[in-house]
């Protein structure tokens, strides 16, 4: 399958304050507030959903199509995107704007101050998917996540226009969209993916049930931390999948990214959802045993033999001749 994953691409930069940024704050003086933390440590990460993603399906094997925007620097992020196998030949360059770039300091009570600089990610809304389907010979299937809300419209409406099939994955910005925006999103899209709290809030604010909000699409996909994953397809019961035992827990950052990116590969497989849903299980729990949304590697034996721990012999044999994990 030819699939595109457009949203985000950005780099996140990780600071640790040795304190608490409530001993600095002084009630009174909020509306005059300066503040200057020194921190101990830094560490830039690569990120973004859309990379994040692209990155999960091609350490499984995939050749996934990258599409978001991004400003001159993004020249070793790109690199190691591309020795990873993501196509990036259709990512766009801004003249004039930086990656999109979190910056995050934690206290020592995991209190975050944090500013978001989407920075090129505005310039997503200049990009038409129709070139992008005509380099390729053609698009499966569009994954819109979360980016420029202009751009994400635009990609929606494009690919109903094009019977481009899409999924709907609007994530963090389901915040900041009123429930127009939100049905603009996910009507009419092959799979929806949220979290639980995510679909709350779709329903809250467009005034949907849970039984209409799934049936807005054929697949609908919700993940729910520790409880796994429940898929409801369209006319079938519920399939509950649950979530995989990790090693260790280091960093939940990406964990979305990375089941939505084993999810997909179980589709570009034309496995069924379950199996799709183990295998982003699956994936995930490499995510979390790490600091960093691309600093897992992964051995397909070793991959193997943890999938059949948590799902069975039968969910490896059947995943087994679909993944590649040791492509440099």
């Amino acid at each position: 399958m030819q699939i595109a994953i457009t949203g985000s691409i950005a780099t996140d930069h990780l600071m640790t304050f040795e304190g608490l940024f409530a001993d600095s704050l002084v009630v009174e003086q909020l509306d005059k507030i300066s503040l200057s933390f020194l921190t101990q440590d830094l560490q830039v990460r690569r990120g973004g959903v859309a990379a994040n993603i692209a990155f999960g399906m091609a350490s499984l094997g995939q050749r996934p199509i990258l599409v978001g925007a991004v400003g001159e620097d993004f020249t070793d992020y790109r690199s190691w995107l591309e020795r990873h196998g993501v196509d990036c030949q259709s990512v766009h360059y801004s003249d004039s704007q930086h990656t999109a770039r979190f910056i995050c300091t934690t206290d020592q009570d995991m209190a975050q101050i944090a500013t978001f600089y989407a920075g090129a990610m505005t310039e997503a809304r200049d990009i038409e998917l129709a070139p992008v389907a005509d380099r390729v010979g053609g698009l499966d299937l569009v994954v819109i996540g979360a980016n420029d809300p202009v751009a994400m419209q635009r990609h929606s409406d494009e690919c109903r226009t094009r019977g481009i099939p899409f999924a709907a994955d609007p994530s963090q910005q389901l915040a900041f969209l009123d429930g127009e925006g939100i049905a603009g999103l996910i009507d009419g899209a092959e799979y929806l993916f949220t979290n639980e709290y995510e679909a709350g809030i779709a329903c809250q604010k467009t005034g949907w049930s849970e039984d209409e909000l799934a049936d807005r699409v054929r697949v609908q996909v919700k993940t729910q931390g520790k409880d796994g994953v429940t898929v409801r397809v369209r006319g079938e019961e519920p399939i509950q999948v649950g979530a995989a035992r990790e090693v260790r827990k280091a960093d939940p950052t990406g964990v979305g990214d990375a089941f939505r990116a084993g999810f997909l590969t179980g589709l570009a497989a034309d496995l069924p959802v379950r199996r799709c849903a183990e295998l982003g299980s699956m994936l995930a729990t490499y995510v979390i045993e790490t600091v960093g949304t691309q600093e897992y590697s992964l051995k397909k034996a070793d991959f193997l033999e943890r999938l059949a721990e948590a799902y069975g012999d039968d969910s490896a044999s059947d995943i087994g001749p679909h993944i590649d994990c040791e492509r440099p």
